[in-house]
């Protein structure tokens, strides 16, 4: 029986394990997703994310853990909450040879309470190129058909791996515009990412996944203790790290009498506490 508290997260994972052969992909994972957020999971290849991505989805068995999504044990789907879940893979097989409105509208069929293809073709951005087979269209262009067919279906929660692999940096922005909508209409996302400013771009919240478990979980601003680090001060004379950076500049001000000499305060980047947190210990 699943407690009622569990069914308000979308995803309810405790101790998840999987082995292949003499490999412990995922060693005692859990995770804990609420329904509407925005989740990125980060880690290196080899970590065990998408292992454990794909037993979310329902298409991988486990070894033993406790997981629930939507509800429902992926190990036993059923075609209902199959309908619930949306799942746009980091490559995809379409049917190139039709247009890209004759794919949504054919692919809607599939779902019992699917979207509307037209308003989903409008919400992907691609309105202007809906009567364009699938194969004219650009490498962007045939990813926002991927998502569009992610979510004709209407889910409540989003499987997105690695989504903008090789799109340009304008193409890449105009996809998070895509995703943030999709999340402010109150669509869960599970977001598998290499970008890290993706993540801090898109995320509500991060795990971080090294050596089968979760290393870190938070918003991209506190992951790590990275909201709390030391900030770091540096001048053409000199540097230091300090927990109050503020008084430190006011002081360096004074003993310079106003113009501060290559002055420079920074924090800890994601990225930073994200290649500290996968450091073999």
């Amino acid at each position: 029986m699943v407690h009622y508290w569990r069914v308000q997260n979308a995803i309810y994972v405790r101790g998840l394990t999987k082995r292949y052969g003499e490999v412990q992909a995922v060693a005692g994972l859990d995770l804990d997703i609420e329904q509407g957020e925005v989740f990125a999971i980060l880690g290196p290849n080899g970590a065990g994310k998408s292992t454990t991505v794909e037993i979310l989805e329902g298409y991988r068995s486990r070894d033993s853990g406790e997981v629930s999504v939507l509800g429902v044990d992926p190990a036993r789907p059923t075609r209902e909450w199959r309908s619930r879940v949306g799942i746009v893979l980091q490559t995809a097989n379409d049917a190139a040879e039709l247009t890209v409105r004759e794919t949504v509208r054919h692919f809607a069929t599939y779902y019992p309470r699917p979207r509307d293809p037209d308003e989903v073709i409008e919400q992907v951005g691609l309105t202007g190129s809906a009567g364009k087979r699938v194969r004219q269209l650009s490498g962007g262009q045939r990813r926002r058909v991927d998502v569009a067919l992610g979510v004709i279906g209407n889910p409540e929660l989003l499987f997105l791996d690695e989504p903008t692999t090789g799109f340009d940096p304008e193409a890449r922005r105009q996809f998070w515009e895509l995703i943030a909508g999709l999340a402010r209409d109150g669509t869960t996302i599970v977001l598998t990412t290499h970008y890290l400013d993706e993540a801090e771009a898109l995320a509500n919240r991060v795990a971080v996944v090294a050596g089968g478990r979760v290393v870190a979980e938070g918003t991209p601003a506190t992951l790590g203790g990275r909201g709390t680090a030391k900030a770091r001060v540096t001048w053409s004379e000199g540097e230091i790290e300090t927990d109050d950076p503020t008084r430190t500049v006011i002081e360096l001000s004074r003993r310079y009498d106003g113009e501060v000499p290559g002055l420079t305060v920074t924090r800890p980047t994601l990225e930073d506490i994200y290649l500290r947190l996968i450091e073999p210990s």
